[in-house]
């Protein structure tokens, strides 16, 4: 085999491509959109090498028109799933012993064809089956994806590169094992980049993966599916199961051979998946991994100091951008009194000018809610804020399912600063906003601290730099990306590693190091070139 200490190429951000009029990549994904949008898939279970199909399948449909239906996949039964595990471990030694170079080359291809041949199709799927306008589809499907790939690459290189000191006597070297087992990766709707992120970064670490994607999330996961495929993953290494959620969880944790958790969804869920791994605990084999990624009631601090168009656009896209489904969306926000006018002018303009409809027309800055659960909820949240005595509806209120689930871009003020909607993650196109007084600033950041759960993202708005570092200081553990002057959205890889804590997670910054450490297990070697031969230590001589 060949040897040499290689040198990956130096990961740099994917561009974003303005989607501008008349231009190549606007006229490319508008034709993959109407040829996907015309055809009807068939997406199988993937494991090892067959693609199973089971007969009880399940349609695929576009929640911002959701009686089309662009294809169907099937579900899994037990022994599916637990022959997927079986194809993982059983791929497990030749994927284990392949050189990190080969494994490197195999996620570079991959970043490589979604950068090129894939990007419309990828960015198209985006649009169809999780209703992203191109934007949102662009710096998600295409560019975070593709920085995911790239930046792991380079992470891992450098995680290979920490070495332990040494002297001429004595070699110590550390390497960095795969965990034993498998890992078991559930991806959420919302992030196609995440969807494949999650099982690739195990992967890329020598992993092998069972990866349950989200039902409503299947269009795209196909075509991640076919990326790897096609940039040379080999069979097994990422075993592709869809269906019941419970079953397939109950049957992973209770193998002896679970090694890891990769997740990103709901903080309900991780917190189950956390009990249920330990009630399991005497029967694995190793003490698991567990990483995870969870909810967010991320909040948005205006300073007097602020200006105020920069404020209400942070507003503006961190709430409303993707229909308010990140977890890291602003939906609660402190604004002064003194500016509650101009700022309420300010948005009031600003959302009145968003145009609401199908990602297929570039001038709809929203579009649907992921699903018919979503936006009863949403609504039932509407409209107690309609009725609720502390609690007025200022913008929006309106919503519609009977083509798609369409809800109105919403804001609701509120006297309350502890209101359910100040509190509660909903996941939607809803803000929240509490008006304090100018001379209680410090009390306010007080209450941000103290009113949420969550701990994962917020934003700063303000002129005056005393201000900005007080804030910093006292939220210090209230959120785990903080932005200062900027909407609490957009996370770049390897520029703002990503995560948070409290209910919001294990707080493992996916795109960065410290994510990539998490699936490897680190082993010290000591040599002695020259043993001693006499147990006598100097201290016992007379």
């Amino acid at each position: 085999m060949l040897k040499g200490f290689f040198k990956v190429p130096k990961a740099i951000n994917e561009p974003v491509k303005g989607y501008a009029p008349d231009s190549p990549e606007k006229e490319a994904v508008l034709s993959a959109y109407k040829k996907m949008w015309n055809a009807k898939i068939d997406v199988p279970l993937y494991i090892g090498k067959e693609e199973i199909r089971t007969g009880n399948t399940q349609n695929i449909t576009p929640p911002h028109d959701h009686k089309h239906i662009v294809g169907t996949y099937h579900l899994a039964e037990k022994k599916h799933v637990e022959s997927a595990i079986s194809n993982a471990l059983e791929s497990r030694q030749a994927w284990v012993n392949m050189a990190w170079e080969q494994r490197a080359a195999i996620f570079l291809k991959a970043a490589e064809l979604i950068a090129g041949p894939y990007r419309a199709r990828i960015n198209a799927a985006t649009m169809i089956g999780q209703s992203k306008n191109i934007h949102q589809a662009e710096i998600d499907a295409s560019c975070e994806l593709i920085d995911f790939l790239r930046f792991n690459v380079e992470f891992m290189t450098q995680i290979y590169a920490d070495q332990p000191t040494s002297d001429s006597s004595i070699w110590n070297r550390l390497e960095y094992r795969p965990l034993e087992g498998f890992i078991y990766a559930i991806t959420p709707f919302n992030f196609t980049a995440i969807a494949a992120n999650l099982p690739a970064s195990a992967a890329m670490m020598g992993n092998v993966v069972v990866w349950k994607p989200s039902d409503s999330q299947v269009f795209s996961a196909k075509i991640i599916i076919e990326v790897f495929k096609e940039a040379g993953l080999p069979d097994g290494v990422i075993n592709v199961v869809f269906g019941d959620a419970a079953m397939i969880t109950d049957t992973i944790l209770a193998s002896r051979d679970f090694a890891g958790l990769h997740f990103t969804g709901s903080t309900h869920v991780f917190k189950d998946l956390w009990a249920k791994i330990g009630a399991n605990i005497h029967h694995y084999k190793t003490y698991p991994r567990i990483v995870g990624e969870t909810g967010g009631k991320d909040f948005i601090m205006v300073h007097p100091s602020a200006n105020v168009k920069q404020a209400v656009t942070g507003m503006v896209r961190g709430a409303f951008e993707f229909q308010g489904q990140k977890c890291s969306a602003a939906s609660r926000v402190y604004v002064p009194k003194s500016l509650w006018p101009a700022i309420k002018d300010q948005l009031t303009t600003d959302i009145k000018s968003l145009k609401m409809g199908s990602p297929e027309d570039f001038g709809n800055f929203i579009t649907a809610v992921i699903h018919e659960g979503s936006f009863d909820k949403l609504a039932g949240y509407i409209d107690r804020a309609k009725n609720d005595a502390d609690a007025e509806i200022i913008i929006g209120g309106n919503y519609d399912k009977s083509i798609g689930y369409f809800i109105e871009p919403t804001v609701i003020l509120t006297t309350n600063p502890k209101y359910v909607t100040m509190k509660t993650e909903l996941f939607g196109p809803v803000l929240t906003i509490y008006i304090y007084e100018d001379a209680h600033w410090a009390e306010t950041l007080k209450l941000i601290d103290e009113t949420s759960d969550y701990a994962l993202t917020g934003a700063i708005f303000s002129q005056d730099r005393y201000a900005i570092e007080e804030a910093t200081v006292k939220l210090q553990n209230a959120s785990g990306n903080l932005y200062i002057n900027d909407k609490p959205t957009g996370a770049v890889v390897g520029q703002q590693p990503f995560g948070g804590a409290r209910a919001s997670g294990t707080n493992d910054k996916a795109g960065s190091v410290l994510n990539l450490l998490r699936w490897v297990s680190p082993r010290t070697i000591k040599e002695v070139f020259v043993s001693p031969e006499d147990y006598r230590y100097p201290f016992l001589g007379e």
